[in-house]
């Protein structure tokens, strides 16, 4: 039986010395810690003074923290417009993720405004932001986001309204379902209007009513998993002259009661969290 045990013992020991060599630091990178990353593309240098005076109205690291950011994920930003949320996003996302930019065609620009300008501040900070794929979106004609289930994030802030009034919001969001994966979250901040309020009441002063949002999305497949007053402003009335553009940053009225409005802040915010099952 000694004898037995030993030639065992031998035997295992020759094994271990001619076995392959483990690999050394081969473990997937840790790519959980958003509040660190959120933390630092907060505080980067591209963002300028008036961009980042913004976040007491914004709330951007709590509200990319409510839909689940994570820095391995890839995201599909619906017009990003002057990039304000994609000089947080693409940072986050740029070692362990992708970035999408879903923006109008750069041949509708009008000179100094439009898709051209925010392809030149992606260009200026490359070093910062990575490789941020952009990708023509104008509703009906351009619907394309990606392949079918190739996202795990769809994020659009402010812009349902602008969908509602030319009758495309439905394809929206199909097209954000179609680009989703099964429990991909498809995230939505937008202006909010009055309770009780319809969206033929609303839309064209750039509220949209929370039920009739909810309804739409619902109807092309998500499911509602949350909402967040993280960006609700009680001071703001939602019955000014020229609409939500009345308040800050836009002062349609110009210097006409600007201490008013800025006193009132930016919009009240409906911040929903859908999923595709």
């Amino acid at each position: 039986m000694l004898r037995s045990a030993l030639l065992l013992s031998t035997a295992l020991l020759a094994t271990a010395a001619f076995a392959a060599p483990q690999p050394v630091n081969q473990q997937a990178p840790d790519v959980s810690g958003v509040d660190a990353a959120l933390t630092q593309a907060l505080k980067g240098p591209w963002r300028t003074p008036a961009q980042a005076a913004r976040d007491q109205y914004r709330h951007p690291r709590e509200t990319l923290e409510f839909f689940g950011l994570k820095p391995d994920m890839t995201v599909v930003e619906l017009w990003p417009g002057s990039g304000w949320y994609t000089e947080i996003l693409a940072p986050v996302l740029k070692d362990h993720g992708h970035l999408i930019a879903a923006a109008t065609p750069v041949s509708l620009d009008t000179p100094g405004e439009g898709t051209q300008p925010y392809l030149d501040m992606l260009a200026a900070n490359k070093a910062a932001f990575g490789d941020v794929k952009e990708v023509d979106f104008l509703p009906p004609s351009k619907m394309d986001l990606g392949p079918e289930g190739s996202a795990d994030m769809v994020l659009t802030f402010r812009n349902l309204h602008n969908w509602q009034g030319n009758g495309e919001l439905d394809d929206v969001f199909k097209a954000a379902f179609k680009v989703l994966k099964h429990g991909g979250v498809l995230g939505v901040e937008e202006h909010r209007a009055t309770a009780g309020k319809t969206v033929d009441q609303t839309f064209k002063s750039g509220y949209m009513p929370v039920d009739y949002v909810i309804a739409e999305a619902q109807k092309a497949g998500f499911k509602l998993v949350a909402q967040s007053e993280v960006n609700a402003n009680p001071k703001d009335t939602k019955d000014y002259p020229k609409g939500v553009w009345t308040l800050p940053p836009t002062y349609t009225l110009g210097d006409k009661d600007r201490a008013k409005y800025a006193a009132i802040g930016e919009s009240d915010r409906m911040t929903l969290k859908f999923m595709k099952p």
